[in-house]
C-alpha cells in the first residue's frame, strides 16, 4: 500500500525564478528549455516530518527535486530493521534509482518539514529526447550517484569510526557551501541514531566521536547545531591522515 501524498498544484515559484536553479536539473537549460521543464514538474504539499514521499516496493513514476528540508531514504533488511542509504538536501534528486525498474527499491521519508517538486519520468524522458541539455544533465546526475555508492562503500569498509564522522561532517559542509550557507556552522537535519544507522556504527559510538572531536577542538556540537572550529584538521582525518590534536583520544572502530 502506496504512502505517497496527494498531489495538489500550489502556487510556488517556477524553476527559472527559484533560487536552487544553478545547482538543480535545469542548470544546463536556457530559458525557453527551462520553461519547457516547468510546465511538468508538479508541487504539491509540504511533507511533514515522519512523512513518507513514497515506499520501497512503490509503483515508479516520478523522480522528486528536494526544494527544502531534508529526506532520508532507507531499506528494510531481512530481519525488518531499517537500513539508511542516504540522505538528500535542497536541489538534490530523490527516486532515480528506481528508473531501471518498476518499483522504487527504497523508501523515502521527511526528516523535517520538506517540500519537493515531483517530476513525472515518462514525460520527462520525452522531453529529454529533444533536449540533449537535459539528458546530459540526467546523465550527470546518474553518474554522481554512482560515484557516491562507491565512495560509502569505501567508507564502511576501510574507516574507523573517526574517519567516518569527520568525512560524513566534511561532505556536509560541502553541500551546504554550495548551497550559499556556511560551511562552518550548520545545522544537521539527521539525528544521532540515523547518522549511525547510516555510517555503520553504533549510536553511543557517535556520541564518543562527536565529545572527542570537541575536547580536541575541532567541532562545536550543540544538539543538531554544529560548528567546525578545526576545518583543516577534520578535513585531514576525513581523508585518513594523522591530525594534530589538542588532547590524544582513543578511537573506535
Amino acid at each position: 500500500m502506496t504512502s505517497k501524498p496527494t498531489v495538489k498544484q500550489f502556487n510556488q515559484v517556477a524553476c527559472k525564478e527559484c533560487a536552487l536553479q544553478p545547482l538543480c536539473l535545469p542548470i544546463a537549460l536556457n530559458t525557453e528549455d527551462i520553461d519547457l521543464l516547468d510546465k511538468i514538474i508538479k508541487r504539491g504539499r509540504p511533507l511533514r516530518k515522519g512523512e513518507h514521499l513514497f515506499l520501497e516496493g512503490d509503483k515508479f513514476t516520478s523522480i522528486y527535486a528536494v526544494r527544502s528540508g531534508a529526506l532520508k531514504t532507507y531499506t528494510s533488511t531481512n530481519d525488518g530493521d531499517e537500513q539508511i542509504t542516504g540522505f538528500h538536501l535542497p536541489s538534490e534528486l530523490v527516486g532515480m534509482s528506481g528508473v531501471d525498474s518498476d518499483a522504487y527499491p527504497v523508501s523515502a521519508q521527511a526528516i523535517e518539514t520538506t517540500t519537493v517538486c515531483e517530476i513525472p519520468f515518462d514525460r520527462l524522458d520525452e522531453l529529454a529526447e529533444s533536449l540533449p541539455e537535459l539528458r546530459r544533465q540526467l546523465m550527470r546526475i546518474m553518474s554522481k550517484e554512482i560515484r557516491e555508492d562507491q565512495q560509502m562503500m569505501l567508507l564502511l569498509s576501510k574507516k574507523n569510526a573517526d574517519e567516518r564522522i569527520a568525512t560524513f561532517l566534511v561532505n556536509l559542509a560541502t553541500r551546504f557551501r554550495r548551497r550559499g550557507y556556511s560551511s562552518q556552522s550548520f545545522r544537521l537535519p539527521m539525528s544521532r541514531n540515523e547518522m549511525g544507522n547510516y555510517l555503520g556504527l553504533a549510536v553511543e559510538t557517535v556520541s564518543r566521536v562527536f565529545t572527542r572531536f570537541q575536547k580536541n577542538g575541532l567541532i562545536v556540537a550543540n544538539g543538531k547545531e554544529v560548528k567546525v572550529v578545526d576545518p583543516i584538521n577534520l578535513c585531514s582525518l576525513a581523508g585518513g591522515k594523522p591530525v594534530e590534536v589538542k588532547k590524544n583520544g582513543s578511537t573506535d572502530t
